[in-house]
């Protein structure tokens, strides 16, 4: 579809690439995939801590972050060409893709245009060295007849920041209850693929409580924070007006170095410490 087609608030537009090498922070995956260009789950504030805010490509269209999405109409048939050029250079082997860095693969729309689906269809056939999908959407469920055939080569990484709903509302109330995203882990756990919560970034909550309810969701734990993983040692947090946010809604002792440091026990002591992983290194092993 080469033409662009408004839809509301929505743009469907053809792509120059599907795979973007990556570098910084991601430089351990070979690429990442993004089969949108901005979020659903940030309008009206949702996700206020989303760093994704702060880049060149969340002022790329009128109105603000959230408020607006570009669909790549030509997804599919570029991630073809692409991975059709990896297998034909021998670099399959080696090649660990993360879907995805700046959008969530499975906001609303995914469920009318199916463009992570397809990408899903794709990476089937040729099976890179890793697929990490990263999101925070009960949708990815829709697909778990596809994760599971993916087997080893496949993680997913489900967002969870908080065991508690209330928080959840506080702060990112556009997101999927608790409740319901640690229904999808179990649910994707028990069909064989591999679940990480990526409790990131960490919100208020109770560790022991936290600690079980994931122990019964997923196969590892993932933990960052406010400090640890927005690359600035949380000078990005603070310009985001996470440090105001946090005072306004009586959570001040949450929102400095250290306050994960009572869930890392309580996580390491129920799952093992084989299963919690940190921050950037963590999100890195796959």
């Amino acid at each position: 579809m080469s033409a662009c087609l408004i839809m509301r608030r929505y743009v469907l537009r053809p792509a120059t690439r599907a795979l973007t090498p990556t570098g910084g922070f991601l430089k351990g995956f070979s690429f990442t995939l993004n089969p949108y260009v901005g979020c659903a789950f940030g309008d009206n504030g949702g996700c206020p801590f989303c760093y994704v805010r702060t880049l060149v490509i969340a002022h790329s269209e009128p109105g603000p972050w959230g408020s607006w999405v570009i669909a790549k109409s030509n997804l599919r048939e570029l991630l073809e060409r692409e991975m059709a050029t990896l297998e034909r250079t021998g670099r399959l082997p080696t090649t660990t893709i993360l879907m995805s860095s700046a959008t969530d693969p499975y906001q609303g729309w995914e469920r009318q245009l199916g463009l992570s689906r397809a990408a899903l269809a794709v990476i089937l056939r040729y099976r890179p060295r890793r697929l990490m999908i990263q999101t925070r959407s009960p949708l990815v469920e829709r697909d778990i007849a596809l994760l599971r055939e993916l087997g080893a080569h496949l993680l997913v990484s489900l967002t969870v920041e908080t065991d508690d709903d209330v928080v959840r509302r506080a702060i990112a109330p556009t997101s999927p209850s608790i409740v319901r995203r640690l229904q999808t882990a179990r649910r994707l756990r028990d069909a064989g693929v591999f679940v990480q919560l990526a409790i990131a970034p960490m919100m208020p909550n109770s560790p022991k409580r936290f600690a079980r309810l994931a122990a019964e969701a997923a196969n590892r734990v993932l933990i960052d924070t406010y400090f640890l993983g927005d690359g600035s040692n949380g000078r990005r947090s603070c310009e985001l007006g996470m440090g105001e946010t946090y005072r306004r809604l009586g959570y001040e002792r949450w929102f400095v170095p250290g306050a994960e440091r009572e869930l890392v026990e309580a996580m390491k002591a129920e799952l093992g410490p084989e299963r919690v992983v940190m921050s950037r290194d963590g999100f890195l092993a796959i």
